[in-house]
């Protein structure tokens, strides 16, 4: 007998809707307008009958080749290695950034003073589960942006400077940590994600729909 459906997990029931609504527009059963509508509301709903209601009229299902694609697409990036040397990033009266498909070692040392400094891991790769960024900064500011799925956390010791933690830490027991420590003195540290939840889900659907455009023989 299947489990009732008020007494499923929420979470589980929007994910199977967000999946249903991505498989259907990808294949133009629903316009990218109706799509984006109903995306806003199952992620806003916390009802069970409103998010099944939200995919009652759709015929397509998620498959195994979805999920697959899925998961390369919301799974962080880890590479095997051993990397375990730091790095080091200095902004010195100047900016560093550090972004794109960059490999992340196992500690980040950044030292600044009157610069700037971002580091940006939405396409990272990581070869550590646990990554420790070790900061000094005097009069500088930092710039952190992670994914929906990469856990953050900090100790800073903070003097008269100002640290904004913005990342919702979704992320699994296996998801990396990216664990912030060290100190700020008449300085800002911002850790945000740079692209929503929304977005990645759309960005998500367009490029299925894309490669469904392209070839009749799947995702």
């Amino acid at each position: 007998m299947p489990v009732k459906l008020e007494d499923r997990p929420i979470e589980k029931v929007r994910e199977e809707a967000i999946d249903k609504l991505i498989v259907n527009y990808s294949h133009g059963i629903i316009s990218a307008a109706a799509f984006e509508r109903r995306l806003d509301e199952a992620s806003a709903t916390d009802s069970h009958q409103v998010l099944m209601d939200l995919v009652e009229d759709l015929p397509m299902e998620a498959d195994s080749e979805y999920d697959q694609f899925k998961d390369k697409q919301f799974t962080p990036n880890y590479q095997a290695g051993n990397d375990q040397t730091n790095h080091r990033i200095v902004s010195i009266l100047s900016s560093g950034e550090r972004s794109g498909q960059w490999v992340v070692p196992k500690e980040i040392v950044i030292y600044g003073g009157l610069g700037s400094t971002t580091l940006d891991f939405t396409d990272a790769i990581f070869q550590h589960q646990h990554v420790t960024i070790r900061l000094a900064d005097v009069m500088s500011s930092t710039e952190i942006f992670v994914p929906e799925n990469v856990n953050v956390s900090s100790s800073l010791v903070n003097i008269a400077s100002s640290v904004e933690n913005k990342s919702p830490s979704m992320g699994g027991r296996q998801a990396p940590v990216i664990h912030i420590e060290g100190w700020s003195v008449l300085s800002s540290v911002e850790i945000s994600v740079k692209r929503t939840m929304k977005e990645k889900f759309i960005a998500f659907a367009n490029s299925i729909r894309e490669a469904f455009n392209d070839s009749s023989k799947g995702y």
